[in-house]
């Protein structure tokens, strides 16, 4: 099952100059819990704004380029029908999309869940996640996060999926 993972903010912000423009430590738990011994599929960009390969997780990354430009450890499919393809051969695993914009666009229509933080909060940004008709999916989970020092915007983890 295909589900894209992202956190946006007012006006559908989801990056800033190749990463994300605001500061959300609540929000990288979220992301490392849920996906954690689960696929992440990535965009060349967005893969390039990780460190590293991520850790106890198989990495995907969607690119023209090579499986050789990238660590040995990450595979690589070459279009959107690819990661159709892998997603429909594995109907039970959890596949979570994690960006860029391009691949959330491509793969809107397939998608099975949406899994959102929706910080409440305006930032700059160059990268907006796609228009997403809501009307297609039922809310079926929804955390308000904890507002801190550490974690200083208003947030909600939601979790839709698609009826």
């Amino acid at each position: 099952m295909l589900i894209f993972l992202w956190a946006e903010s007012q006006g559908r912000v989801i990056g800033l100059h190749g990463g994300l423009p605001w500061h959300l430590p609540a929000d990288m738990h979220y992301f490392k819990t849920v996906t954690t011994g689960h696929t992440i599929v990535a965009g060349s960009k967005t893969f390039a704004s990780f460190p590293r390969p991520l850790p106890n997780r198989k990495n995907i990354v969607v690119s023209h380029q090579p499986a050789t430009a990238f660590p040995e450890n990450v595979s690589v499919l070459h279009s959107l029908s690819a990661v159709r393809a892998y997603a429909a051969a594995r109907p039970q695993e959890k596949i979570f999309v994690v960006g860029g914009a391009q691949l959330f666009a491509g793969l809107l229509d397939d998608v099975d869940f949406l899994y959102r933080t929706r910080i409440d909060a305006g930032f700059d940004g160059d990268t907006w996640m796609p228009v997403i008709d809501y009307s297609q999916f039922t809310l079926i989970d929804q955390q308000p996060g904890i507002r801190n020092e550490k974690n200083p915007y208003d947030f909600v983890f939601e979790q839709y999926q698609r009826h």
